[in-house]
């Protein structure tokens, strides 16, 4: 009966090769394979967590995380320089004209209430919410 691994197994178990304090921590009980597993799935292999199984003697990781840092800013730096300051400018005022548009509604609710007719007594007024849309905490 052959087995056969699924891909992602394959690839976490390489994964524990290259930090081998996994497999100790392992067998000193500090954590299971389940769990590691699972985080690996989910956070990937460059989250935090695993900066404790990092040799510290490596320098090549060092080096690595301070050009994916560096990566990261030239990344947001390409991408201002090729944003297009018109294209910029018509997007605010579109979205400037929309919550005007907004506004307006809204004030017309807030007139309707507060400028009703004069024949309203103290009660109504208490009955009937100052604003349109009454929001309320849970």
């Amino acid at each position: 009966m052959g087995k056969s691994l699924h891909p992602k197994v394959k690839e976490f178990k390489e994964f524990v090769k290259k930090h081998p304090k996994i497999v100790k921590d392992v067998r000193n009980g500090g954590a299971n394979w389940q769990d590691l597993f699972e985080d690996w799935y989910l956070l990937g292999e460059d989250d935090t967590r695993w900066s404790k199984y990092k040799d510290e003697n490596v320098k090549d990781s060092n080096t690595d995380n301070q050009g994916s840092k560096n990566g990261w800013m030239d990344q947001v730096g390409e991408m201002v320089k090729k944003m297009d300051a018109n294209q910029l400018q018509q997007h605010i005022n579109s979205l400037s004209e929309a919550v005007g548009a907004v506004q307006g509604v809204l004030s017309q609710f807030s007139s309707k209430g507060s400028t009703g007719s004069g024949t309203a007594t103290k009660t109504d007024s208490r009955t009937k919410p100052t604003h349109p849309f009454s929001f309320r905490k849970d």
